[in-house]
Parts: C-alpha cells; structure tokens; sequence
C-alpha cells in the first residue's frame, strides 16, 4: 500500500511544555556525553528485556543514544494520546525536555514519534541510533505500545520516583512489531471477593505495561452483586451483601473443619466508579468488558427480586461457592424486560461493542419442574431445555444486537444451537471454541488448564495459598497457544486468549497479585509474539529483570522459580 505524506506544521504543547531542567552543566543545549560523565553526568543505562519478546528485534552493540534535557521530543498531534506516556516517565528522572507536537521532522539529538499509515493498528517501529529515536506508528495505540517497550528499556529506578538523573543511555536497537492475536485479555472477579477501585486500576497499568488490551469484569453472581442499577435499587441495597463467607475450601461445608468469616460482607460499585475505570482504562488503550451473568448464577439477584426465579422465593446471597440450582426463569416476561433494563444501563456506562452475557453452569432443574418454563418450551416447538437456554441466549443477544453491540459468553451457549453472530469464550478445555470456529465464529481461548490463574502454582500446595485446585504454573501458561487444533482457515475465527482470575479463594489485593504476576507475562508473550519467535529460556531471563520492576511498583509476585 503507498504512502501518505502530511504537511506537518511545529507547534508547542500546549499546557505541555517541559521546562528544561539543568542537565550536565549550567546550558541546557549542551549534550551529556559518556565522556562527560565521569565529572558531571550521572547516567543511567537502559536494557533491552522487553516483554512480550517483539516480533523482530535487531541491536547494535555498545551504541547507545543519550537523553537528557537537551534532547527535543517531537510528537505528531495525532499520536500523542500514546506518546505523553513516555513523556511522562522521562519527567521521573529529574530532567524535563521540551515537547512539542506535529513538527515530526527527524533531526539529532531528539526522539520523534511519526505517523506511517503503513504500520497496522496496533503496530509500530522504533529505532534507536547514537544520534535520534524515532518512533512509527499509525495510531495513538501503536504509538502507546512504543512507550511500553520504551518504558521498559527504561532503568528500573524511574517507576516510582523523581531521582536526580541527567541522562538515560538507551541501547541502540530497531523494532518492528505487532500483536499475533486482537485479543489480550485478563478476567477479574469481583463478585466473590470485592476488588478495591484502587486495586484495579494498579492491575489495568500492570497489563498496559505488557500489552494487553481487553479488561474483562465480572461482576453478577451467585455471592453478591457489584454493580448500581438505577431502576432495581435493591440489587445492590440487598445483592451486594451476604451474611458470611466461607473461608476454608468447599469441599470442607458440612465438616468440623470448615470456617467461616463470622461476620457479613458486600460492596459494590456505582456508576461514576465503573465509568471512573472504563475512562482510565481506556486512557491505557484497554477496553472493559462488562460481565452480566444470565440465566444461572443469578442467586444474588434473586434475592433481591424474587419474582425473577421459577418458584417467587426468597433466595439468601450465597455464603459458599460452587453452582446454585437458581436460575431466572424462562417463562417469565418479566424476567427478560428485567435482564433488558439491566443490560441498558450497563450498556450506558460501558462503551465496549462487545457484551459478556455469562451462560455457564445454568442448572435447568427448576425449568423442568416449572410450568411457566415448560409451556415456553412447547409454544416455541423447543425440544427440551438446553434448547430453552439457546432461546434465552438468542433473545439476550437479538436484544443487544439492537443496541448496536454484540454478545460474547462461556462455551455452554452452544448447547441447545449458538445465537446469530454470538462470540465463545471457550473455558472448559478449546473443544467448544473450536466447534464455534469451524461454525464460524469468533472465539476466545481460555481454557482453564492454561489460564485459571486461580490454580495453584505448584503441586506441593501445603506451601502455597488456598486455591480452587488445579496445576497452572508459568512454563504452562507460557506454552499455551490459542489457535491448537485448528487450520490456518478455521484460526481466523481466534480473536486471542484470556486469563481468568476467580475469586473464590482470593481475598485481597496482596494474594490476587500473587496469583496474576508473572503468570500474566507469560500470557503476554503468548498472545502477543509470534509463535516462531518464542523461546521459554530466553523468556525466563528477561522475566528476572521485570521481578525488579516489580519489587520497585510494589507488586506481590510469586517466582517462577520458586517451588
């Protein structure tokens, strides 16, 4: 494809101008040299790390560029949504350059960010000589993926404070990179376990920083609902709250060794909160996905609402875990003028054109004993109730298709026939994303023996913290590929792959840490780089450099290595 040349024209940034701080000596324009450095500069070095591994990477040894408050960052106006990032990290080392935008021309001793409407959506190049870098992208987003490699050339030290640097050596090197799939995404349970507002927005940085691009938020279940809702008020005046929690595993209900908080437990969010984080994420080139869980897991709504189950009665919110027999009732009008109110407010707040609607582990014990339900069945000429969940799904979707979004849920949404146009997320193993892929459609990997990070990280559990079981370590997580199975045809249907972090067993912010870093970066990596270009070894290496990014962000990671 040929390309576009702009007429650029120089302007200062508004309201953005660094002013330039006193660098090697009492002159800003003269350049921190190595030489220099000895007497007056105190220069930091940068590495080359980089995760997830780029997908072509080429470096000059012992070449660096040096920057310092001399060097004139030049940002097309376009990309600066991107680019103010590494401006922004740059401010941490004591010394400010100027910034100005549009004026891309490429001279010495600046870094450039220009546009190259060449380069994919979320691609870019970077080049780093002696004498400039510069950096390619066709978007603000490719523009941002620049900064996050940049960032992590960038010494350790500036992540957390302003420290008194003149200059930053950062290693010559030239990039060419872009995402192997569209999807990067991370799940977060807020139902079972809360997730402070502050918390969140720590792990929304944490997956910037290693490009993933999808929040998924899960946020309606059986334990408490999390999210205000004008029109039904007691969802969360009474769904967000529970009498007590079990803290022991659930295979221990029932036992003498089963305990239990001893106290109630509930929040939620509202809606200039859930608005607060889409905003930020989006700032990060994050989509939130919203997670409204229908037609099982619905105890906590019911609760509030009772004429929503098949009975009319009064459900408690679920102090235990595991997969409640309540489900909303299919036969009920109400039931689906309710689930559309729900889905409309949800919809105001959360831009994204996709819609997680939930659909697993819906128990149909309750249809079947329902008159209601068993008369939609035969009006419809339904063959039994997995048919009477496809006919729920279908109108969900039909509904959110009207809004102009579109659907995605849990693999059992195939069961009973798929709805029109309706994205899996495939978590009991990849069997249902690959039937939905040779069906035709978009699909979402997660299976939870890659990526359950609520596994436990090895197999000597005594020394590790309660989970829901499992065995998911790095190296496991690392090794997932989310188009196995499939022919080059079929895997055109995998937008990418996820990580699903439940929180049955999680409790804070410190364990939840624990249980995402590193095994995030592996997922980084493997949804990211290109397979060819993988290599567990190398990615082991790098890793150990990012466990001291970690220690200095404050980040309660847990080891590769640690058995």
């Amino acid at each position: 494809m040929p390309r576009k040349f702009f007429a650029l024209t120089c302007m200062a940034l508004t309201g953005s101008v660094i002013s330039l701080v006193s660098g090697c000596s009492n002159t800003s324009k003269q350049k921190c040299s190595v030489a220099q450095s000895a007497k007056k500069c105190n220069i930091a070095t940068a590495d080359l790390s980089i995760i997830p591994q780029p997908t072509a990477m080429a470096t000059a040894r012992e070449e660096f560029f040096i920057l310092d408050a001399s060097t004139k960052i030049k940002i097309d106006k376009s990309l600066y949504d991107g680019a103010k990032f590494f401006v922004n990290r740059v401010s941490n080392a004591g010394f400010t350059p100027a910034v100005v935008t549009s004026c891309t021309t490429v001279e010495n001793n600046s870094v450039v960010f220009a546009v190259d409407n060449a380069i994919g959506e979320e691609g870019y190049i970077l080049e780093v000589t002696p004498k400039n870098v510069v950096i390619k992208a066709s978007t603000a987003k490719g523009a941002f993926y620049a900064t996050q490699s940049l960032r992590q050339m960038l010494p350790v030290s500036m992540e957390k404070e302003v420290l008194n640097i003149t200059a930053i050596k950062i290693p010559a090197v030239k990039i060419a990179d872009e995402p192997r799939f569209k999807w990067r995404g991370m799940m977060l349970d807020s139902c079972r376990h809360f997730t402070e507002v502050s918390d969140i927005k720590k792990i929304i940085d944490l997956m910037a920083m290693y490009k993933m691009n999808t929040f998924h938020w899960h946020l309606t279940e059986d334990q408490g609902w999390r999210l205000a809702i004008d029109k039904y008020p007691l969802l969360t005046e009474k769904g967000a709250f529970r009498k007590d929690t079990l803290l022991t595993h659930n295979r221990t209900l029932g036992k003498k060794d089963a305990k239990w908080a001893g106290k109630s437990y509930g929040n939620f969010y509202s809606k200039e909160e859930a608005k607060d984080i889409v905003k930020y994420a989006a700032e990060r080139f994050i989509t939130v996905i919203p997670e409204i869980e229908l037609p099982g897991h619905s105890v906590a709504a019911v609760h509030a609402y009772p004429w929503l189950s098949c009975e009319g009665k009064d459900k408690a919110v679920w102090t235990r875990w595991g997969i409640s027999d309540d489900i909303y009732c299919a036969g009920k009008e109400s039931t689906f003028k309710f689930l559309e109110d729900v889905l409309t407010e949800t919809m105001d707040i959360f831009p994204s054109k996709i819609i997680h609607i939930g659909g697993d582990e819906a128990k149909k014990n309750k249809w079947k004993k329902c008159q209601l339900c068993q008369k939609r069945i035969k009006d419809n000429n339904l063959k039994d109730e997995h048919e009477l969940q496809s006919y729920f799904i279908k109108r969900i979707n039909k509904f959110v298709q009207s809004k102009g979004r579109e659907i995605i849920g849990w693999d059992e949404i195939l069961e009973g026939g798929l709805a029109e146009g309706a994205m899996v997320m495939s978590w009991r193993g990849t069997r249902g994303g690959i039937k939905a892929a040779k069906m035709g459609h978009n699909v979402v990997m997660t299976p939870g023996s890659h990526c359950y990070f609520d596994h436990y990280q090895s197999k000597n559990k005594a020394n590790e913290p309660l989970a829901i079981g499992g065995f998911t370590n790095v190296a496991k997580v690392y090794q997932f590929n989310p188009t196995n199975g499939l022919n080059k045809e079929e895997a055109k249907f995998i937008q990418g792959g996820q990580a699903n972090v439940w929180h049955e067993y999680i409790r804070d912010q410190k364990y939840r840490e624990y249980m995402i870093f590193p095994r995030l970066l592996a997922l980084s990596e493997a949804v990211w780089t290109p397979m060819e270009k993988k290599n567990y070894d190398d990615f082991k290496k790098r890793l150990e450099k990012h466990y001291k990014r970690f220690d200095t962000l404050g980040v309660n990671y847990r080891r590769h290595d640690k058995k």
